[in-house]
């Protein structure tokens, strides 16, 4: 058990079905590591498991087998739950509340004290950009401002870990900017979150760390510069005409190196032959690039569908 994780588990699977009913495994032996203080992407296609490991670490779905921690206790404790914000994927609060009185009403069932809860709620409307908004009833709220208002019930308990299932489903452009704000706002506090999204330049821009997962099973887990440090490299792009005798692929040249003092020697040999740099950019794969990759069948190049293995396992 190590003290800097939020977030440790060590095996987690889950199968449903069973007795008269055909086992379908959502998850095959979790394995993944959420570090305190940092904004952690899990995402995956379709499918995947995602959503059902969120659920089980709130024991809303109850595990086939679980081995971990979340906040340094055994996962599944009420009481360490206490410390969790959690927004669901598919919420659906009263429309006949207002945005005021959901924030107050999971802040009472989290067990704040009333007068903690209107000091927070009020905070927390300004946070998410609802304050004007706090007197009126969800049924006329847009999609996006539902969204803002779990958001802000999510950390009425002034929570050490916040979940975060699709947070910016049905968010405008301006709405996701916002979410982002909030999320480095958290950071900056000191708390830990775990962002489940299908947004993976959303993503991209605002998470420390993050997990793929494919077909139940964590496929890859890193920083960006991790999961990408072998397929990093520098272009060097020369002018048509120029350069005699370099050897290039259609004007370009490509150094498979992170460090740029390893490109120099590159560009002064161009230089010498008398070819004409127009671009020296470094390349790193996107987040969606690194998605793409996990989720393709190495032998077929077709996308995987949930649950289906790819033909290399089909074969072992």
């Amino acid at each position: 058990m190590s003290s800097d994780l939020a977030i440790d588990v060590g095996y987690v699977a889950k199968t449903y079905g069973g007795l008269f009913k055909k086992k379908t495994p959502a998850l095959r032996g979790i394995e993944m590591q959420v570090h305190r203080g940092e904004v952690f992407g899990l995402l995956g296609p379709n499918g995947a498991g995602k959503s059902t490991l969120v659920k089980i670490l709130m024991t809303v779905i109850r595990p086939s087998r679980c081995e971990g921690t979340l906040l340094g206790s055994r996962i599944g404790l009420k009481s360490t739950l206490a410390r969790v914000g959690y927004l669901p994927e598919h919420h659906a609060f009263p429309g006949y509340l207002t945005g005021a009185q959901v924030i107050d009403h999971f802040g009472a069932l989290s067990g704040v004290p009333r007068r903690e809860r209107r000091r927070r709620s009020g905070q927390l409307l300004e946070l998410v950009g609802m304050a004007e908004w706090s007197s009126r009833r969800l049924r006329s709220y847009s999609k996006g401002m539902r969204q803002r208002i779990g958001i802000a019930q999510s950390l009425i308990n002034d929570p050490e870990l916040v979940l975060l299932d699709e947070p910016t489903d049905g968010v405008d452009p301006v709405g996701r900017r916002d979410i982002r704000d909030v999320l480095q706002k958290l950071k900056d506090e000191g708390k830990t979150v775990l962002i489940n999204s299908h947004l993976l330049s959303e993503l991209e821009m605002v998470c420390d760390r993050v997990a793929i997962l494919v077909k139940g099973v964590v496929a890859q887990q890193g920083t960006l510069d991790e999961l990408t440090e072998d397929q990093r490299r520098y272009e060097i792009d020369i002018q048509p005409g120029t350069g005699s005798g370099l050897e290039h692929d259609n004007g370009r040249i490509v150094v498979q190196t992170t460090d740029p003092g390893l490109v120099q020697p590159h560009i002064d040999r161009v230089r010498a032959a008398g070819g004409v740099i127009t671009a020296v950019r470094p390349i790193r794969p996107s987040l969606e690039d690194l998605f793409m990759q996990a989720v393709t069948d190495p032998v077929t190049g077709v996308a995987l569908k949930p649950g289906a293995a790819s033909k290399k396992e089909a074969r072992r």
